[in-house]
């Protein structure tokens, strides 16, 4: 905020307010010349010289201190050319007339002066009301959006309007051949290109701000010309660095900004400032977090690499090479089980491939599901058979055949089910439960897989679906997951319209709930009067 300003170049009055200020004194004193000499010639009022403090006390509320001044001393040779004896010169016989015009005199230049001082005042706080609710309403705009680039256009609105400014643009850049324009009232009209401009310079501490006109020579370009215009330019600053300019342009007519409008351009300037540092620490601060969170995928990955695709390759290399040793005798048992051995390392290797197959579809939005209406006992039928062999625990299927058809893609439904299943069976207990009900009033199926195992911290359960997270588990050692299985079942679920949860099951482990949309099951239409129906 700027101190106390003056025009650098003005006149102390203006010819047309010179004109005004003459005009209104003269009408107020012509005025209380008449109504006084209506009191004291038509009524015989005795010394009705005070009326003429009304005519002082208007000039001074109108137009100020030295109006009122001069209304007081105009008032004084009126009242004694008019209204002392003898008449119509300014000549004054009796010695006391000059104490009392003396004394109306002080009188009215102190009354004039007071009047003066308080209309200035109620102006002033005005102006500072004024002030005050713009500012607020630039701080509220730049506090409510998210980047200066989108509350840009409508702080320069509200500037345009509060400084009386015909055009105003913002325009960002570290010196004035970098400046790019980010927002403009004017829309796409030509920027002027002036041979001089004004700019705000300000002061250090608590000094008044100047503004000064400097030459910038002729335009190298053809814009309209604007002779009419004057362009300012005040410094946008933060942190004591120049960032850009807060550009203006008013009709010349209208002379420089006052105090007011002067002080409303530059607290804006350093609020505008203010915003565009604060947008450069977030873009950092960003940036930072990005680096951070690629630095952690990049070392998680590398970590799942070497400890979860490489652990089956080397089973499998092991187990061919043994397999492959003409030196050892291999009964049919045990060739079957090394055999085995493979295939279950084999499908590991094939099920961590498609889970990073799958996140990288995910993440770079190559998903399309073709969604259809299918019965979910079939769909749920299909995946289990699959799993059944593979694994001694207990599973539990609960899924009613009363339940209406569910709207996904089919293929992406089996994998979620997949990896859901098998996840359960290599981390819970020894019962899994499939379930499937319908939510009451949503038209939305959900489908739980649960166990009885340890089940997971809660702090954990809100990162179960991140990637590359792992529960911290005792015991596991090179044969845990990557963390992508569930984080892949939450992109499926997603491309599908429907949402994932985590939470604790019934059974005491883990329990994940998938819910997805059920499909619009259309009544058959009644049978036509008059034929038989079945």
């Amino acid at each position: 905020m700027t101190g106390s300003w003056r025009p650098p170049e003005w006149p102390p009055v203006e010819p047309r307010r010179l004109a005004a200020v003459t005009l209104g004194v003269l009408a107020a004193l012509v005025a209380a010349s008449l109504l006084v000499g209506l009191l004291e010639v038509g009524l015989s009022v005795p010394n009705a010289a005070p009326v003429y403090l009304l005519a002082v006390v208007a000039a001074g509320v109108l137009f100020g201190t030295w109006p009122a001044v001069l209304a007081a001393v105009g008032s004084s040779v009126l009242y004694d050319f008019f209204f002392v004896q003898p008449y119509h010169t300014l000549t004054i016989a009796d010695a006391s007339e000059w104490l009392n015009l003396l004394v109306f005199l002080v009188v009215a230049v102190t009354i004039g002066r007071l009047a003066a001082l308080l209309a200035e005042r109620a102006q002033e706080s005005a102006a500072r009301a004024r002030e005050a609710q713009a500012l607020f309403r630039v701080s509220r705009v730049l506090a409510t959006t998210a980047t200066v680039d989108e509350a840009a256009p409508q702080v320069l609105r509200e500037l345009a309007e509060v400084t009386g400014m015909s055009r105003i643009w913002l325009a960002l850049g570290a010196d004035l051949a970098a400046e790019l324009v980010v927002a403009d009232t004017g829309d796409a009209e030509p920027r002027p290109a002036a041979t001089w401009r004004v700019v705000l310079q300000r002061a250090p501490g608590d000094a008044p701000a100047r503004w000064a006109r400097t030459h910038v020579g002729p335009s190298p370009e053809r814009r309209r010309p604007v002779a009419e215009e004057v362009v300012y330019r005040v410094r946008v600053e933060a942190a004591e660095e120049t960032v850009g300019s807060l550009w203006a342009q008013r009709p010349r007519g209208r002379g420089d900004p006052d105090r007011s409008e002067t002080r409303i351009l530059s607290a804006a300037a350093d609020q505008l400032g203010q915003a565009i540092r604060r947008d450069r620490l977030t873009a950092q601060a960003t940036a930072a977090e990005v680096a951070r969170q690629s630095d952690a995928i990049k070392t998680a990955l590398l970590d799942s690499v070497s400890h979860d695709l490489r652990t089956p390759l080397a089973t499998i290399r092991a187990a061919v090479g043994s397999l492959l040793d003409p030196l050892v005798d291999w009964s049919p048992e045990d060739r079957r089980g090394v055999l085995d051995s493979i295939d279950g390392e084999t499908e590991r290797l094939n099920r961590l491939v498609r889970n990073m197959l799958d996140l990288s579809r995910i993440e770079g939005g190559a998903l399309h599901p073709e969604l259809e209406a299918h019965d979910l006992d079939e769909l749920t039928s299909a995946t289990l058979q699959r799993l059944r062999p593979g694994t001694s625990k207990r599973l539990v299927v609960d899924v009613p055949a009363s339940l209406p058809p569910v709207l996904v893609d089919d293929l992406y439904l089996d994998q979620v089910l997949t990896n859901l299943l098998e996840n359960a069976l290599r981390y819970g207990g020894q019962t899994v439960r499939l379930a499937a009900r319908e939510l009451p009033g949503h038209g939305v199926i959900e489908i739980a897989v649960e166990d009885d195992g340890p089940g997971v911290p809660p702090e954990s359960l809100p990162r179960l679906f991140e990637k590359f997270y792992r529960v911290p588990r005792a015991g596991d050692g090179s044969r845990r997951g990557m963390g992508l299985g569930l984080t892949v079942v939450r992109g499926l679920a997603l491309a599908m319209g429907g949402e994932v949860e985590a939470r604790r099951s019934e059974l005491g482990g883990l329990a994940v709930a998938v819910r997805l949309r059920a499909a619009a099951v259309e009544e058959p239409e009644a049978a036509p009067a008059g034929r038989g129906g079945a």
